[in-house]
């Protein structure tokens, strides 16, 4: 079971929430507020963390800053009733693996939770093995070059990350934020410019495998699917 860490000052709301977390094999430690959460995360181990945004004492962005200064590598998720663009800007500049606006379904939260935590062990493999497969691809992420039968593509390091955080969230649909905070680092119009340019190259990079392909969902994001 992975541990997880839940913040979450609404008493009723986090009940049915721990418990429908641990019939999915979750082992839930709750937190009614940020400072109770904090003092937690420095006493225990934790696989994952949600936090809620607006809490009382430690509200769930400083809490977040807090808890990557002891351990930067652990994945988290901010839930809010906010829906402010900035706001969500902030959670993914701190680090966010994902942020949920309220209300939402619990089932999508499991997922998510799920999808995040098999990345990880995906990350962990790759970073283990340099070299890996993407279909009739192979992509070796240190010496920069996509292998495709008799042609080798050199990438450069920008073209190797975005294929990395794709392949690592391959069959899911990624929202254009999330990708430009954890590959450009920061979510502005050149930015944002810069993804068009550089997805519509991996397309023509991956354009003879037709079990691979890099869909655009208009308003929201794109989707790199990797059909098996």
């Amino acid at each position: 079971m992975k541990k997880l860490l839940l913040a979450e000052d609404d008493f009723d709301f986090a009940a049915i929430l721990k418990q429908y977390l641990e019939l999915h094999q979750f082992e839930v430690t709750w937190a009614e507020n940020g400072e109770i959460a904090l003092d937690y995360f420095k006493n225990q181990t934790f696989d994952i963390c949600v936090f809620d945004v607006m809490m009382p004492k430690l509200d769930g962005f400083s809490l977040a800053e807090k808890i990557i200064t002891i351990n930067p590598d652990i994945p988290f998720i901010f839930l809010t009733a906010r829906k402010l663009k900035e706001d969500k800007l902030i959670g993914l500049k701190l680090g966010a693996d994902d942020y949920i606006a309220k209300p939402f379904e619990v089932d999508e939260l499991v997922l998510r939770l799920q999808n995040i935590l098999k990345r990880i062990e995906q990350k962990r493999t790759l970073n283990g093995n340099n070299i890996i497969e993407i279909g009739s691809y192979i992509f070796d992420n240190e010496r920069l070059t996509l292998n495709n039968k008799n042609h080798v593509q050199q990438l450069t390091e920008k073209e190797a990350s975005l294929i990395e955080y794709l392949y690592l969230n391959h069959n899911q649909l990624l929202k254009r934020e999330q990708i430009l905070m954890s590959v450009w680092k920061k979510d502005d119009y050149f930015s944002g410019r810069s993804m068009d340019v550089f997805i519509s190259r991996l397309r023509k990079y991956f354009n003879s495998d037709p079990k691979i392909s890099i869909e655009s969902v208009r308003g929201i994001g794109l989707e790199f699917k990797i059909e098996k």
